[in-house]
């Protein structure tokens, strides 16, 4: 009995390291800072200095079709428009972290 509860136990333990990885989730920090080296520059505080409808911010993002990771990662990784393609220059986690970040921060209002 005690055998099955350590097998149980480490198992257990397996899983929630595995399932809390860094590696696997969004940093927001991480992400701010690849926006504020790659990003900021077009979107500074969520703006658009290209195309001003085309902004960071809730409202424009929902309007778009912006407003999930998965849009958000999209768009950052294959570029559209004016917007350039950042795959040959993020790796997939960062990308990750920034799409995360920008949706934080538009659910913020970029304050």
């Amino acid at each position: 009995m005690q055998k099955l509860l350590k097998i149980l136990l480490v198992t257990l333990l397996c899983l929630i390291s595995i399932s809390t990885s860094p590696a696997s989730a969004a940093d927001i920090a991480k992400g701010e800072q690849i926006f504020t080296v790659h990003c900021a520059g077009c979107h500074i505080n969520g703006g658009n200095i290209v195309r001003r409808g085309k902004n960071l911010y809730k409202k424009a993002l929902k309007k778009y079709g912006m407003d999930s990771l998965e849009a958000v990662e999209a768009i950052v990784t294959n570029g559209k428009n004016n917007m350039s393609a950042y795959k040959d220059r993020l790796s997939t986690q960062e990308i990750q972290d920034v799409a995360a970040y920008v949706l934080e921060q538009a659910e913020k209002g970029w304050r």
